[in-house]
């Protein structure tokens, strides 16, 4: 997820000042056949749940995202990540839904990841924390949903990691899940975006400072971790925005240089992108989550994709969307998704929206999605009976 909505802000946000919540559970069980006990999680609400607690939706995160997904915390002059989206008469309307974004476990803006201290120590996890999947960030999601009392979710919504997040929330728990949300994702990886997602790791395993990542009393892998952000950055792009944005301009010079210094505006933009990226995330838990990506598969645990969808409630509907020039998770396997959906008879609207912003369109297109997450929202409450 890029920092497009994070560089500049917005003049103001309707959703206003808010706060990140923290619950604490005991234990979580995890795929790896280990535990991470004790646990915390952070997370923020935005709207009100109504009297039968029907009205609740669940935002999931993309890979640098957290639980602040709109307004502002007090003294920020920028707001949450998808801002554009939530908020009053927005595509997640707080007038109508109440709204809970969570950090993933393994994150670093909250939630316990290795950047933590252990319990047991009193020292930062670093790489003694456990590994962790997709589905375990889902298992601790749904131990919050629990604790706040919300016994069913009129939708999970999320894009890019947020999309893998909400498909495995409406397999593993289909009885609480009304409808999904996928917006540019997929149902596993690549060879190509696990190999991207490798070079960016060692970047940061090959920096002198990770010291086998105990760095946090000391200095950080900061170079590593923004090589991996540049990386990870020329993804999230496409070609056309890139044209655009930068073309072949030079920086603050008439002709090349002639050395190895920055030329060109677009080494400029990365190197930026990498060095403020370094001051608000962390480089192990870089690690472990894009590790959970690479172990996403929609299909563990049921042999196929068609059948991950097998036993899910017929009345379960899903949109699924995805941009034209996403080239990290390209719109093909957006449809082979909605091919085993469909496969199984169930609701799923598909619609593939042209962007030249690659795949941070779903960061940036608000108007297109609004109109189709508005609409499908609507059609879900009112087929559910969902009262304001």
């Amino acid at each position: 997820m890029s920092d497009y909505l994070t560089e500049g802000g917005s003049a103001a946000s309707p959703v206003g000042l808010v706060e990140t919540q923290y619950a604490e559970f005991e234990v979580l069980p995890l795929d790896s056949g280990l535990q991470l006990a004790p646990l915390e999680i952070a997370y923020e609400t935005y709207g009100s749940l109504n009297a039968d607690r029907s009205n609740a939706i669940l935002l999931l995160h993309a890979l640098s995202g957290d639980a602040h997904a709109a307004g502002y915390h007090e003294g920020d002059d920028r707001p949450g990540w998808w801002d554009i989206m939530v908020g009053p008469g927005k595509a997640f309307d707080t007038d109508r839904y109440f709204l809970i974004c969570s950090n993933v476990i393994g994150g670093c803006r909250g939630t316990t990841g290795p950047a933590s201290l252990d319990p047991k120590t009193g020292q930062h996890y670093g790489m003694r924390f456990p590994v962790v999947t997709v589905p375990d960030m889902v298992r601790a999601q749904k131990m919050l949903v629990d604790r706040l009392g919300i016994p069913r979710l009129l939708a999970v919504a999320g894009g890019s990691m947020g999309g893998m997040q909400a498909l495995e929330w409406v397999t593993a728990y289909p009885e609480m899940v009304d409808s999904c949300i996928s917006i540019a994702t997929t149902h596993r990886h690549s060879p190509q975006q696990i190999a991207f997602n490798e070079v960016g790791r060692q970047a940061i395993l090959r920096d002198p400072n990770w010291c086998g990542g105990d760095y946090y009393d000391r200095t950080a892998p900061d170079a590593g971790l923004a090589i991996a952000r540049m990386i990870g950055h020329i993804t999230y792009l496409s070609d056309g925005s890139m044209h655009e944005k930068f073309g072949r301009r030079l920086r603050d010079k008439e002709v090349y240089g002639f050395d190895f210094t920055m030329d060109f505006e677009v080494e400029s933009y990365l190197k930026h992108q990498g060095e403020v990226f370094t001051q608000r995330f962390d480089a192990n838990t870089y690690l472990y989550i894009t590790k959970a990506l690479d172990y996403f598969d929609l299909a563990n645990g049921h042999g196929t994709l068609v059948e991950a969808f097998r036993e899910l409630p017929a009345e379960t509907r899903f949109l699924v969307i995805a941009f034209s020039s996403d080239w990290l998770y390209p719109p093909y396997q957006s449809k082979e998704i909605v091919r085993a959906i469909k496969g199984n008879g169930l609701d799923c609207t598909y619609l593939e929206i042209r962007s030249d912003f690659g795949h941070d369109a779903f960061l940036l297109e608000a108007q297109q999605q609004t109109h189709l997450i508005t609409h499908f929202l609507e059609v879900t409450a009112h087929r559910r009976g969902v009262g304001g």
